[in-house]
């Protein structure tokens, strides 16, 4: 397959580290940018045309796919002249600024015919996956309870950056910007029927125009009771958790890391190495669960079915975080 990478910031390095991984059987042809630099495409080793003419890729007739990899604020333009041009898209989260801008996205797509992927790599970890299955074959029982933290990190050097933590170009803060990975599994999960209250703030640790803490309370897609924090101002920054309260026992998902204790039977753990980018370095992750994703993406291109975050799943997550910030403004 050929594909092409659109944005080469800092979110576009686990892909090409992905695609490197994949060269056997993806062509990455072009990387876009406005300043295109060779220095941008490491660690990719394979040749690639760097261009800073989105047309270009777009007349190419053998690019199948486009990775669009740039700030939220661009999304929708930039994938209704893929869509346009008929290519599929696999998005960096999230869809775009708000739920309006998202829900257009999705509806571009449809009516291309193409399909739509969103980079939410969280669903692809080994553990997120055995947790998963445990859930669906009813090992855990009926779920009683959930909680989902993000307690992470984030310096105000970060936020000094141009754009960043803003509702121009990022829409929201912690929500849409870092919790969105792991409230999109904790969804994925035990699944989330409304917001009963939420409090959504910016702390003193930064100067910024969204908000870097959010807590919650929440009704589960069973009608459960759930609860959310999520923060970048805990320093030093530590990995997310999602706890599960079980009738037949309880799951503790750390990370990549998850722990499982059954009333009955022997305990699961999954064991993970590595960062989750919860501290000063965004970046201090394995980029394994993108290959997965990506793999996902174009296998569901090939087999013309839906891929496993797609973007209608995606919205789903965006409309959460919709509603948790709607709540939270009346507070």
């Amino acid at each position: 397959m050929v594909i092409a990478l659109v944005g080469l910031g800092p979110a576009a390095l686990p892909h090409l580290r992905s695609l490197q991984d994949l060269n056997d059987r993806i062509e990455l042809r072009y990387a876009f940018a406005r300043d295109p630099r060779v220095d941008r495409i490491q660690p990719y080793t394979g040749p690639v045309r760097l261009t800073d003419s989105l047309e270009l890729i777009l007349q190419d007739h053998e690019v199948q796919a486009v990775i669009v990899a740039t700030p939220p604020s661009t999304h929708l333009e930039i994938c209704e002249r893929c869509f346009a041009a008929g290519k599929h898209v696999l998005l960096e989260k999230p869809i775009e600024l708000n739920l309006e801008r998202a829900t257009r996205l999705l509806e571009l797509a449809t009516q291309a015919g193409l399909q739509l992927g969103v980079v939410l790599q969280h669903r692809f970890r080994q553990a997120s996956q055995v947790l998963q299955k445990l859930l669906m074959d009813g090992r855990l029982g009926e779920v009683q309870a959930a909680s989902v933290r993000v307690p992470w990190w984030r310096s105000q050097a970060y936020y000094n950056e141009p754009g960043r933590g803003t509702f121009a170009r990022d829409g929201s803060g912690v929500l849409l910007t870092q919790a969105i990975h792991t409230l999109d599994l904790f969804r994925a999960l035990v699944g989330v029927q409304s917001v009963k209250s939420a409090v959504v703030r910016q702390t003193q640790l930064h100067q910024m125009e969204t908000e870097d803490h959010v807590s919650a309370l929440l009704v589960l897609g069973n009608g459960a009771p759930g609860d959310l924090m999520a923060t970048t101002a805990m320093y030093p920054g530590f990995p997310e958790t999602i706890e599960i309260i079980g009738t037949l026992g309880s799951a503790r998902l750390t990370g990549g890391n998850l722990q499982v204790h059954f009333l009955e039977g022997e305990p699961v753990t999954i064991s993970s190495e590595g960062g989750t980018g919860s501290g000063a370095n965004p970046m201090d992750f394995s980029h394994e669960p993108h290959r997965e994703l990506i793999i996902d993406f174009m296998q569901a291109i090939f087999e013309k079915r839906a891929p496993s975050v797609s973007g209608a799943e995606a919205l789903k997550t965006q409309a959460l975080i919709s509603e948790l910030l709607l709540v939270g403004q009346k507070h």
